[in-house]
């Protein structure tokens, strides 16, 4: 899978690209990862990809041109992938989006910076924007690693272990359960039984528990949205029992 990314920072993506697995992602060629300049891409001696905005009104707003002339440039007038806007203004980013976007061949993801970028990006550019949540960042650098990053999850042979993104927390709808390593026995705290019994229905059962039980107290709001099984309801019942027996 190919990412086009487009900034003002390039240098803040090599020291997190070329670490862990997706630097070995990349020397497998199971991913790649370009980013230009947007500054490249300006046509007067000082780089400007930045004006005040029209109306009045703090802070400053990126530029049309560059922009424009950076992706076109790249991916040519009429490019054949998405095109991520990275702005708290998008739809908010999760496991099922990022799971829908690991299906491209390509993507691009344009970071946006200042104020925000001049609407003409918005309306005639790109073709999806993406928010990481509810806060504001100094810029889309951050948020386009995170993209990167958890698209390429989704891609076979990026994880070592083929159901890795499948386990993953919000991957089935619920929060991870629980993991435990060597020793059985640290400080006192014991590894629960279940788990050395090697048992693999039970423990297959204790996770679905502890997963309920987690995203029950954690967050309760994904219950409402996540595909359970009728076992799962009545353990989630029995979860909610204790609960309000305990309290």
């Amino acid at each position: 899978m190919q990412f086009e990314v487009f900034t003002l920072l390039p240098e803040v993506f090599p020291p997190y690209l070329e670490s862990s697995i997706l630097q070995r992602a990349r020397q497998r060629g199971l991913i790649e990862v370009h980013v230009h300049n947007i500054r490249d891409y300006t046509h007067d001696k000082h780089h400007t990809t930045d004006d005040i905005p029209y109306g009045g009104g703090g802070g400053m707003v990126m530029k049309p041109e560059p922009v424009f002339d950076a992706v076109e440039s790249i991916l040519g007038v009429q490019p054949d992938c998405p095109i991520i806007l990275l702005t708290p203004q998008g739809r908010v980013f999760n496991q099922r989006i990022a799971a829908e976007f690991s299906l491209q061949e390509k993507i691009a993801l344009i970071c946006g910076r200042y104020e925000g970028v001049d609407e003409r990006i918005r309306t005639r550019l790109v073709s999806d924007e993406i928010s990481i949540g509810d806060y504001v960042l100094t810029g889309g650098e951050l948020p386009a690693l995170i993209l990167i990053d958890a698209i390429s999850r989704f891609i076979p042979g990026v994880l070592g272990d083929p159901d890795g993104a499948s386990d993953d927390s919000h991957a089935s709808g619920l929060l991870e359960y629980p993991h435990y390593t060597r020793p059985p026995e640290f400080r006192g705290w014991d590894v629960p039984e279940v788990l050395l019994s090697g048992d693999h229905a039970k423990i297959n059962q204790w996770r679905r528990e502890q997963s309920l039980r987690r995203t029950f107290e954690r967050r309760p709001d994904l219950l409402e949205k996540a595909e359970l099984s009728e076992a799962d309801r009545k353990m989630l019942e029995q979860i909610r029992k204790t609960k309000r027996e305990g309290s």
